[in-house]
């Protein structure tokens, strides 16, 4: 079997890394792939955008390839589901149609209240003014929200109104159309990935990521600096409320509306301080940096999942299996991310922290030569799977520290809701 992952990050690595640890798996290709998927055995990075569509279907035809894996939210939204499956490809991840939940927050707000999805209340807004007035009314602290894709950077924390007013004017000034604004709730985010074939659904083991990019979780927010699986916040019995409250219905409510769903649907959820989960936000895809730490844990072959995801014979299926344990994945990003970093600065140390037994995850990086560069603000996920929390979070640190590169960052503190 062959099988193309579409995209570039540290998410794709790991996909192509656990697709060709089954033993269905011949081959992997990455378009465009990065500098780790182009050292990685039986892979190959072809340099083609993700929104090529028609480069890629070539590809797929010329290299007999089997199975398509769609990594980011952008060629999702634009349609290269529907451009495949039209050419009879088989393509794990959701049509343009499944993918307007991650595309447009107020869609998916619109789908959570017609499927009695628990959710924050909210309101829609298209001009500025009816949303600054909404904020005085409702006072902060208040979440403001880009309805569109804003590469996991489009959401505001406000603590004040002033906060929330200047945030209205920045996402308006971005050419943001909509804003979605809802109430803040407290309490701890998880991350609960699901695959379903758009009939079936199955969740994966529950994660919790760092958004922010300072220590303590403060400062601005990234794409994630930092996760870990299974957390230990979310026992079986959540697990099944979970998948019963909000999984299960979200899936019912695709039906409904005539779409046909076929891949990860990602659920960031929050935990409130009684125990209830309440559903933030809907993506179309894997998390990154979650991805990092989930899939080591994955004992069932990916490619066979994916696969039958792709054929909607998910149901079929005997139950996942997972290894005992816990994964930590740490982020180490370019100096100045989120904001402007540099590019091209020389990576050492990646083999050094691999005999460490743990696995460097390459996202913002490039092969230049013989060595390997930086090309991106989140740089590396360096992840480890040990027999409990502690262990983990100990041997991801020991192997950071022998990779180096100028002007490199990252937090110190992943882990620290548990350790």
């Amino acid at each position: 079997m062959k099988v193309l992952v579409v995209g570039s990050g540290g998410r794709e690595h790991a996909l192509a890394s656990q697709l060709l640890q089954s033993d269905t798996v011949e081959k992997v290709f990455c378009t465009p792939g990065n500098g780790g998927t182009a050292v990685l055995n039986n892979c190959e990075n072809v340099a083609i955008a993700v929104d090529d569509f028609e480069s890629l279907l070539k590809l797929i035809e010329e290299k007999g390839i089997n199975l398509a894996v769609i990594g980011p939210e952008l060629p999702l939204s634009l349609g290269i589901t529907d451009y495949l499956q039209s050419h009879q490809i088989n393509v794990f991840g959701p049509n343009k149609a499944g993918a307007t939940i991650e595309a447009s927050k107020s869609w998916a707000k619109d789908l959570m209240i017609a499927g009695g999805i628990p959710t924050a209340k909210s309101a829609t807004f298209t001009d500025k003014e009816g949303a600054k007035n909404y904020i005085l009314q409702e006072g902060a602290p208040i979440v403001v929200k880009a309805d569109g894709l804003a590469a996991g950077k489009g959401v505001v924390v406000a603590m004040s109104d002033d906060e929330a007013i200047d945030a209205i004017e920045e996402l308006f000034a971005q050419n943001f159309s909509k804003v979605v604004i809802e109430e803040f709730l407290t309490g701890q985010e998880v991350s609960v990935l699901a695959l379903t074939d758009g009939k079936t659904i199955r969740s994966l083991i529950p994660a919790q990521d760092h958004k922010q990019i300072g220590e303590g979780d403060t400062g601005a927010n990234t794409g994630g600096m930092g996760a870990y699986a299974p957390t230990p916040l979310v026992d079986d019995h959540l697990s099944d409320r979970i998948t019963k409250e909000i999984l299960e219905p979200t899936l019912k409510e695709l039906q409904k509306r005539g779409i046909d769903y076929r891949g990860v649907l990602y659920a960031g959820l929050m935990i409130t301080p009684e125990g209830d989960p309440k559903t933030l936000e809907f993506n179309c895809r894997f998390g990154d940096p979650e991805t990092q730490a989930v899939l080591p844990m994955l004992k069932t072959p990916l490619a066979e999942v994916l696969l039958a995801c792709a054929q909607q014979r998910l149901a079929d299926l005997p139950p996942l299996e997972w290894h005992k344990g816990s994964a930590v994945c740490v982020v180490i990003a370019a100096g100045g991310y989120p904001a402007s970093y540099e590019k091209g600065k020389v990576i050492t140390g990646i083999t050094e922290a691999e005999t460490q037994g743990v696995t460097v995850f390459h996202a913002g990086t490039k092969l230049v030569g013989a060595e390997i560069i930086t090309d991106g603000g989140r740089v590396l996920g360096v992840t480890s799977r040990e027999a409990d929390f502690k262990s983990a979070i100990a041997s991801a640190y020991q192997a950071v520290e022998k990779i180096k590169f100028d002007d490199m960052y990252y937090r110190r503190d992943i882990g620290h809701r548990i350790s």
